[in-house]
């Protein structure tokens, strides 16, 4: 062949030998090719596992299903490009014009926006309700619900649902029930477990746990999780191979970095808890949270590294914190790194709501949330100490 025949064609039949590597390899081709149509036929008919065009799957992001599946105690798993494209996915896979979707009034400010700007224009309407309160999940419901949405743990000021109980309320009508887990990781709890439908996960979160990769996964029943694939596919909503091979090597350390995150969490509530310019602390670790007796039977290994705190003083208290302590722990609209980050939920996650929905799950002007890291313990209440001195 000429050179530039070759230089075309370079890397096509390359061959591995009959090793195989110890880490998955990142395969980054956006189509694979066949010998033959009757070949490319058992791959699009099902008779034979394999790839064809990158938005349809590739080898990473399969790999990391079948890891999502397993962790979840899920039959399939499904990933995607971001979180909210996992939960949109779902949703669209479920919802139909007319229907209707009871969700958490503590949700993440993205799917509050899902369920009151986009799925509205598509005649899908949502009613968000305390999920504290049984009775007004049950009085929520209507003739035409499909969907009870709920969060493991709440963003940023970690309610803790009841999932078995909503699970009983939710099926009883012949509902199913979603559950975002991303504050809470299979680490710690595993909702499908407890009778949940499907669960959802931000990959950019704890599953990752180092601010690198971008992506989402949902999991469930092989049924609802093909249906959820046909729509992200649809939506060109595809993982790309570099986050899913990147989310595999996080998650190897899920484990080990949730058990650290868990125990910081807890010693930062109780030293904040403790401070006179802090107003009040949201740990369900802490006694007085309203849910402590519940997250002792469902969160038996920990509760992960996510809290917050209000300061006496408001946005002046808070703005003069961040500012003394962005040097040692940053401010940044994530969660869930290795290391200590803080966020500002009146003015990021939670700024699509309205004053009075920020009202009503107390997420004020004056609240930070904190995503404690894995550091030395020592260095992190060093770090808070020193940042509540300049207020």
């Amino acid at each position: 062949m000429k050179p530039q025949t070759l230089a075309a064609r370079a890397g096509i039949d390359t061959k591995l030998g009959v090793a195989k590597p110890l880490n998955l390899a990142i395969h980054q081709s956006t189509v694979y090719a066949y010998d033959n149509l009757e070949q490319l036929e058992t791959v699009l008919t099902g008779q034979e596992s394999g790839f064809f065009y990158y938005r349809n799957g590739h080898p990473n992001a399969s790999a990391l299903e079948q890891v999502l599946a397993q962790l979840e105690a899920g039959e399939a798993c499904a990933v995607a490009s971001s979180g909210m494209a996992a939960i949109s996915g779902a949703f669209l896979a479920i919802l139909n014009a007319g229907d209707h979707v009871v969700a958490d009034q503590n949700a993440y400010g993205g799917t509050f926006a899902l369920l009151t700007d986009d799925l509205p224009r598509l005649g899908i309407s949502a009613t968000f309700v305390d999920m504290q309160d049984l009775v007004a999940v049950e009085n929520a419901l209507q003739a035409n619900t499909k969907i009870l949405h709920l969060e493991s743990l709440s963003n940023p000021t970690m309610r803790v649902t009841d999932i078995p109980a909503l699970v009983a309320i939710g099926h009883a009508k012949g509902l199913k029930v979603c559950v975002d887990s991303t504050f809470s990781s299979p680490a710690l709890i595993r909702p499908l477990e407890l009778g949940a439908d499907l669960v959802f996960h931000s990959l950019a979160k704890y599953l990752d746990g180092h601010s690198s990769v971008m992506g989402g996964a949902v999991i469930g029943d092989k049924e609802l999780i093909d249906a959820t694939r046909v729509r992200l596919i649809h939506l060109g909503a595809t993982m790309a191979a570099f986050d899913a091979w990147n989310a595999l090597n996080g998650i190897k350390t899920l484990s080990l970095r949730m058990n650290a995150h868990s125990q910081n969490s807890l010693m930062v509530a109780r030293f904040l808890d403790q401070h006179a310019k802090v107003a009040r602390v949201d740990h369900p670790g802490l006694e007085q949270h309203p849910q402590f007796e519940l997250a002792k039977r469902l969160y038996p290994n920990g509760l992960g590294g996510m809290l917050s705190f209000e300061l006496h003083g408001g946005y002046a208290a808070a703005s003069r914190f961040v500012k003394t302590v962005a040097p040692r722990i940053p401010l940044a609209t994530s969660l869930a790194d290795v290391s200590s980050t803080l966020s500002y939920p009146f003015g990021t996650s939670h700024r699509a709501l309205t004053p009075e929905a920020r009202a009503r799950i107390n997420v004020t002007d004056g609240l930070l949330r904190l995503s404690v890291g894995i550091e030395a313990i020592e260095d992190i209440l060093a770090d808070l100490a020193f940042g509540l001195n300049a207020v």
